[in-house]
Formats: C-alpha cells, structure tokens, sequence
C-alpha cells in the first residue's frame, strides 16, 4: 500500500553534502513513522536516523548525530535525508523506510513494512 522511492544519491568527496529525498506514492504517509537506514558491502543493514509521524520527534544514530538531519514534508509526503561533512564510513546504499505498526518509532529494521529500492552514495576520499 505504501511505495518509496529515493533520489539523490550520488559521489561526493569527503566533508561535502548530500540530500536524500524519499517520495511516497501511499495515501496514508503521515500516519507512518519514516526512517532511513543503509547497508554497507558486507555488513547489515544499519539504522541511521527516524522521524515521528508528527515530525516533531526525530532520533538518529551516534555515528550521523550532529552531521546528518532529517525531515518530512507530509503534504508532498516525502522524507529528506540532509547529510553534511561527509565521511568516507558514510558510503553505502541509503534505504528509506515506513514504520505502520509502531505505535512509537523504532530503529529495529524489522519494524519497518515498506522499503525504498535504495540510493547509492559514495563518499571519496
């Protein structure tokens, strides 16, 4: 019921930015937390960051904090995913991700029901 599909990956060298964008097609995206993650080549899958349904309440991950913002405008129902000073640990696939089950956000992946097909962002250095 809820599709995503991401933009806005791409090379950058390390200490640029990037904007991730994630448009939803389902009806329903302001009932769902958003949340972003992302998979390196031969490690799991990882959370990165969450977004409330409200978007008041955001949650990221120690390794993004203070770099990496996250936000969601419910009227073109899309989630952004700005990332300042770059690193090159930062390179991997960026996955968005719908939460319609919890009743709060979750970081788990196994929370989440909808996945984007994922962008790929590489960080040089």
């Amino acid at each position: 019921q809820v599709r995503l599909v991401e933009s806005g990956g791409g090379l950058v060298q390390a200490g640029g930015s990037l904007t991730l964008s994630c448009v939803s097609s389902g009806r329903t995206f302001s009932r769902v937390n958003m949340g972003w993650f992302r998979q390196a080549p031969g490690k799991e899958r990882e959370f990165v960051a969450v977004i409330a349904r409200s978007g008041t309440d955001t949650y990221y991950a120690d390794s993004v904090k203070g770099r990496f913002t996250i936000s969601r405008d419910n009227a073109k129902m899309t989630v952004y995913l700005q990332m300042n000073r770059l690193k090159p640990e930062d390179t991997a696939v960026y996955y968005c991700a719908a939460d319609d089950s919890s009743t709060y956000y979750s970081t788990t992946y196994h929370a989440y029901e909808y996945w984007g097909q994922g962008t790929q962002v590489t960080v040089s250095s």
